[in-house]
């Protein structure tokens, strides 16, 4: 959806068209996860189960416009023309990082500032540790709750994307993400679900992801040394997670 946007905005001014190309990012992620809410709150799948199924479709979506309706001009490759100079996204002075990144980490701080400092985040970090207890106890209404945070979720990983394309490669094709949503998982993972842990996170396992490549091309090192990296980081982490849970249990006892 954001290549498509941007692919109209040719002649609008740069700082109207990357509005519009995020907004239609976020939208359009916020609508695709709108089907992953709805098997959630209707049938009770699991979203994780449910959305990663959707990856497929989303694939398989992907690979049907760059080969048909968004296809290049010249209809030689299966991508989509390049984003006009308007809707792409500038480059932070004195770096190779896009404007992305620092609206990245604005988010990133607005989550947090959210979900300690609001009621909605009160809410929702209530139903996230015992669900049951914020319906009865709290009268917090569990299933909006649920959806509003994964329409929150869907509309950032929308706008996510819309960076990609906007902000990195200039153009929708094949492939486009070499995993980057498993890669999240892993992520939060390590961040304990921290919004600006997941910053810190972030930036650590892309500087992985980026030196096993170069260790690839000037020592030969296999780039998968850096998978190993970050399975070890990962297995570690979980170790150390269940012996604290019995640590604090203990302390609250």
């Amino acid at each position: 959806m954001a290549t498509w946007v941007g692919l109209q905005l040719g002649g609008w001014p740069s700082p109207a068209a990357l509005v519009t190309v995020a907004v239609a990012g976020a939208v359009a992620g916020a609508a695709w996860i709108a089907v992953a809410v709805w098997l959630k709150l209707r049938f009770g799948v699991l979203e994780v189960i449910s959305t990663l199924l959707l990856n497929f479709v989303a694939e398989a979506l992907v690979s049907f416009m760059v080969q048909g309706p968004l296809q290049e001009a010249k209809g030689i490759y299966p991508q989509s023309d390049s984003l006009p100079a308007a809707a792409r996204l500038p480059l932070l002075p004195g770096s190779r990082l896009h404007l992305g990144f620092l609206v990245a980490v604005l988010l990133a701080w607005g989550c947090w500032i959210g979900f300690r400092r609001t009621k909605w985040g009160f809410r929702l970090r209530a139903v996230g540790e015992a669900p049951r207890a914020a319906e009865v106890t709290g009268r917090i209404d569990v299933s909006w709750t649920i959806a509003g945070a994964l329409f929150c979720s869907g509309a950032l990983a929308g706008l996510a994307g819309a960076f990609e394309v906007s902000g990195v490669t200039y153009a929708l094709y094949q492939n486009l993400s070499p995993g980057y949503g498993f890669t999240a998982i892993a992520v939060a993972l390590i961040a304990r679900l921290h919004p600006l842990g997941v910053v810190a996170a972030g930036i650590g396992f892309g500087a992985l992801e980026a030196g096993a490549a170069g260790m690839q091309r000037e020592a030969g090192v296999p780039a998968v040394a850096g998978l190993v990296v970050q399975a070890v980081i990962i297995v570690v982490v979980l170790i150390g997670l269940g012996r604290a849970r019995p640590a604090r249990a203990a302390a609250a006892a």
